[in-house]
């Protein structure tokens, strides 16, 4: 006698949803944000990121290069809900050879990356005025611990890297977790099972309080490298979110705090 078929084994998308459920079951908001890398200046791509983020009605985090960033891209911000973040100074690795890329680990002296970060705020602020917020988003999502430690001095007091936040010494943490670019294999969409499984795991860390259950789960994108598939995977990933009651998007300044 034969053995009857297994069944399918449940898709990604299911899966999500299934784990939504879980923390509508619960009681419990499942929190999201959204963080956008390398920003400089006004693209097609940047108008497709933000015609994206509008038509589901959110907000994102436009992670900018301080030395290249252009004043067209402040108006072309206008009467958008997008904010501005930092990243790096002028995203340029300073590593050696042998190591993995870093515009801001230990290898310069800390006064020098700093005085560089400083630099960096001022511009941004110049720039984009009350849409600027003193958050940092190290290039390559790297930081030296000795630099990170004194990151305040540069006026920042908010580290975004990237995986579940530590306990490091620093500034507070906003931490994304999930890209879905496939950077070491054809820099192009990494697939859906791919794509969603880091944010599957993160909600159940968190719901389960192995990872802090009140760090919002974030969504890390790169508007002037997704592919066609990238784009309509990001659109599937915030229709179902914005579809389900157990998601909840926080205001800017929940998680950064108040404009000053």
């Amino acid at each position: 006698m034969t053995e009857p078929p297994a069944p399918p084994l449940p898709d990604s998308w299911t899966e999500l949803r299934a784990e939504l459920d879980r923390w509508a079951a619960s009681g419990r908001h499942a929190t999201f944000w959204w963080r956008d890398d390398d920003a400089v200046a006004p693209s097609p791509a940047l108008d497709r990121l933000l015609a994206l983020a509008a038509r589901h009605g959110r907000w994102v985090a436009l992670a900018v290069i301080p030395a290249g960033a252009e004043p067209a891209l402040a108006d072309r911000l206008a009467g958008t809900p997008a904010v501005v973040i930092q990243h790096g100074w002028v995203h340029r690795s300073h590593a050696p050879a042998d190591e993995k890329t870093a515009e801001l680990g230990d290898h310069r002296p800390a006064e020098t990356v700093l005085a560089e970060l400083t630099a960096g705020r001022e511009r941004l602020q110049a720039l984009f005025d009350d849409r600027f917020r003193p958050v940092l988003a190290p290039p390559w999502n790297r930081i030296g611990p000795q630099l990170r430690a004194r990151l305040g001095e540069a006026g920042l007091n908010i580290l975004s890297g990237f995986g579940a936040r530590d306990a490091a010494p620093g500034p507070a943490q906003l931490n994304t977790h999930a890209d879905p670019i496939d950077w070491r294999g054809g820099r192009g969409f990494a697939g859906i099972d791919r794509a969603l499984a880091p944010i599957l795991r993160h909600l159940a860390d968190r719901r389960n309080g192995i990872a802090d259950p009140e760090e919002p789960t974030g969504l890390l994108t790169h508007h002037l490298a997704h592919d066609d598939e990238g784009w309509i995977f990001l659109d599937g990933l915030l229709t179902l979110l914005a579809r389900h009651p157990a998601v909840a998007w926080p205001a800017p300044d929940s998680l950064f705090g108040a404009r000053t």
